[in-house]
């Protein structure tokens, strides 16, 4: 469970969001105190801006009490230092003044319990802003240090953080730190349900696939009509499974076939020399021989179709070579009789040259076991192929038959009837080899014979 998809998203989940709403509620927080603190500040410098004012007029520090209400101060005489008037009523350890002697600008200070007496006179103009807690708490203060202008006076006027203010931001504060943990564990059970729902049809897929034996290709995973991901997962894994089938059923006919034909002169050989053995006065010896050694001929074209066959099924990746067409054509056409051949240009595949041979070889043979008079080779280039045509004047080939032609051990009536007809995989042989180089192999249209058109992938003309 700890491994899981859903756990690690929703752990996932959990953490990012608790960092996120975590960062994001601490600088609201950071932004919001700073915004108060910043706020008691400018209080205190528009306090200490009008206690200067009036010290600047002439007026006595002790007047302050009656001039400036609702104001929390301080002033000092520069000469002495010592205190002429405050607000509240300071103790002896009492005081706003920030350590380390006057430093012009806005400081902080705390009042500390036991500081400072509100029942005093001086306590008057203050008591309410210093508030009813004043007595128990320590206060927290913004101190903003000034002069007055003949520098007699150092002026020490502080403001309080709002107090609503400052409870609304304590209250944020304590539920969103109670609040983000909570809202990501929500958010990480959201993730754990979502991806558990998003994930249940890969879960019936894995379950079919499962279940799916070497000998029951034909099932299919089921496929969502979501039409994400996981539908276009459904949809590969169910192509891939039709080609496996395709490739299993096509292997287990290929076998089987295959059987059947190595069968076939095996047990005419095994007759003639069982009888050969058993009327040894009866046969001729030599014609006995011939006999078994056209068979032996027959089983060794059929092996080598059949190696053949194998090595192009499981071939990888060849590093081409510019072979000609025209050399390809006049080498299989060599001391062969009735094969006229065409060829126009010149042109050049990327491919194996012995392979484009056997091809060749392959189309022209089948041509010449069914035509009449002769058989016509001819060579072009069209838009980027070069097309290889076979053509004879044979029966042709009818046209519900153009397409299984090109499957292995498929042998029409007619060919099938002929005592030199071969195994059935010589168009075979040809579809792969066209296959394997790019191209395609097909039965053309045509009156009065059969013509087999080679289309591969023009390689231009080679380097001289």
């Amino acid at each position: 469970m700890l491994r899981s998809t859903r756990f690690r998203v929703a752990l996932t989940s959990f953490v990012t969001s608790a960092l996120a709403l975590g960062v994001v509620s601490a600088w609201l927080v950071l932004d919001a105190q700073n915004r108060l603190e910043d706020g008691a500040a400018q209080v205190a410098r528009e306090r200490a801006a009008a206690i200067v004012q009036v010290l600047n007029t002439g007026a006595a520090p002790g007047d302050l009490r009656l001039l400036i209400r609702d104001s929390i101060y301080e002033v000092i005489d520069q000469k002495s230092g010592g205190r002429v008037a405050s607000c509240p009523g300071f103790r002896s350890s009492g005081s706003i003044v920030p350590g380390g002697g006057f430093q012009r600008g806005d400081h902080v200070a705390t009042l500390h319990p036991g500081e400072i007496d509100l029942s005093m006179d001086e306590s008057v103009g203050c008591a309410r802003v210093l508030g009813d807690d004043a007595d128990y708490v320590d206060i927290r203060l913004h101190v903003m240090a000034d002069t007055s202008g003949d520098s007699k006076y150092a002026v020490y006027a502080a403001a309080r953080v709002d107090d609503s203010g400052q409870a609304a931001l304590d209250s944020v504060r304590m539920t969103l730190l109670a609040g983000v943990p909570v809202i990501a564990l929500l958010i990480g059970v959201i993730a754990w349900f979502a991806v558990r729902r998003s994930l249940r049809p890969v879960e019936a897929i894995r379950s079919e696939v499962a279940e799916i034996g070497a000998h029951d290709l034909s099932r299919r995973v089921p496929a969502p009509d979501s039409g994400d991901e996981i539908a276009r997962l459904a949809g590969t894994m169910n192509t891939m499974l039709a080609r496996l089938d395709t490739a299993v059923t096509r292997q287990s006919r290929f076998t089987a076939d295959a059987s059947h034909e190595l069968r076939t002169p095996l047990a005419s050989l095994r007759t003639q020399l069982e009888v050969l053995l058993a009327h040894p006065d009866r046969l001729d010896w030599r014609d006995a021989c011939e006999n078994a050694l056209l068979d032996i001929t027959r089983l060794q074209d059929l092996v080598a179709d059949l190696v053949l066959l194998g090595k192009l099924d499981n071939a990888g990746p060849e590093r081409p070579s510019s072979v000609r067409l025209s050399e390809v054509v006049e080498s299989c056409l060599s001391g062969r009789q009735g094969v006229h051949a065409e060829i126009e240009g010149s042109p050049v595949v990327a491919g194996n040259r012995g392979r484009l041979e056997r091809l060749l070889r392959n189309l022209v043979d089948n041509a010449q076991r069914h035509t009449r008079t002769g058989v016509v080779v001819s060579v072009s280039t069209v838009d980027g192929f070069c097309v290889l045509t076979v053509t004879d004047d044979g029966p042709g080939i009818p046209a519900e038959d153009r397409e299984r032609v090109f499957d292995r051990f498929v042998r029409l009536d007619d060919g099938r009837a002929r005592d030199d007809g071969g195994a059935g995989l010589g168009l075979a042989i040809v579809a792969d080899i066209a296959r394997a180089h790019g191209g395609s192999v097909e039965v053309a249209e045509h009156e009065g014979g059969a013509r087999l058109v080679v289309r591969l992938p023009s390689a231009g003309e080679p380097r001289s």
